[in-house]
Formats: C-alpha cells, structure tokens, sequence
C-alpha cells in the first residue's frame, strides 16, 4: 500500500499527521501538487510537483495509483477515480468515500455547483476545526491497522 496525497489543497496539520503515519507504519507517502511543498527528510516521503493546470495533480494520481492504495482528498471526482481502480479514498476531514457512497456524493456537488453557476450563494466548507483533526486522525489509524492486519504483518 502506498498513501497518495491531493496535497494542494491539503491541510498542513493533516500533512504532518500523514508524515508520521509514514514514519510509524512504515508506507511510502507521496505528496501531489502543483507548487514546491516542504517535506521532512525521509526514504518514505517525497512530494511530486506537476505543472500547473486543471486536474493535473489529479491525472498525475489517477495515473500512478494501483488497487490497495491510499489516497487522501476533498475532491469528489478524483475520489471517484481512484475508487474505479480499487483504491481506498478518505478526505482530509476524515470521511471515507467508497462505491456505496461516492455517486450520492457527486450528485449532491453537481447539484450544488448548477446551484453556484446559477447565482445562488451555496455557502462554502466550515473552516477546519479540531473535531476534523480527529477525525482524520482516527479515519487514517483505524484503515491502515485494518490493512496491516489484513497483509499479515
């Protein structure tokens, strides 16, 4: 298993908690964006920057992501994606998307974004709170134990 990161829009307190979910676990981590990101040093994390531009970093993932994966992101149709290829997917407040959740997802964002191209002020995310953290947190503890009993280690 290898942790994919849709590291633009990405909290930094969530960065910090992967990095020493990489430490701890043992798995390769990898950072996508498209601008330089501070990474600690370490044979298990890297960032990959791609040149700016709509979905890049997303295409960059779905391209190198493989079933089993891990990847974090807020982004409804790379979750979506990935999902396709067999990776598992949670986003930065902890939420897990899988096949049973993920087409209800993108409707609801389609929906909301006729709503926006439309004029109507959808409101935007709450700002990032320490519950999310947790959240996050935990979501991230309780799949990688999961894997890791499931491979046997």
């Amino acid at each position: 298993m290898k942790i994919w990161v849709d590291a633009d829009a990405c909290p930094a307190v969530i960065k910090e908690i992967l990095f020493r979910a990489a430490q701890r676990s043992g798995l390769p981590l990898t950072l996508v964006a498209n601008q330089m990101l501070y990474t600690p040093p370490s044979p298990l994390i890297r960032s990959i920057q791609v040149p700016r531009g709509f979905d890049v970093a997303d295409d960059y993932i779905v391209a190198h992501v493989s079933t089993g994966d891990l990847v974090i992101t807020g982004d409804i149709p790379l979750a979506s994606e990935v999902l396709a290829k067999g990776a598992l997917v949670i986003s930065p407040r902890g939420e897990a998307f899988t096949a049973d959740n993920i087409k209800e997802r993108l409707s609801m964002r389609d929906m909301l974004d006729e709503l926006r191209s439309a004029g109507v002020d959808t409101g935007g995310p709450a700002a990032f709170s320490q519950a999310d953290r947790r959240a996050f947190a935990g979501a991230l503890d309780r799949l990688l134990s999961k894997a890791k009993r499931e491979s046997g280690c």
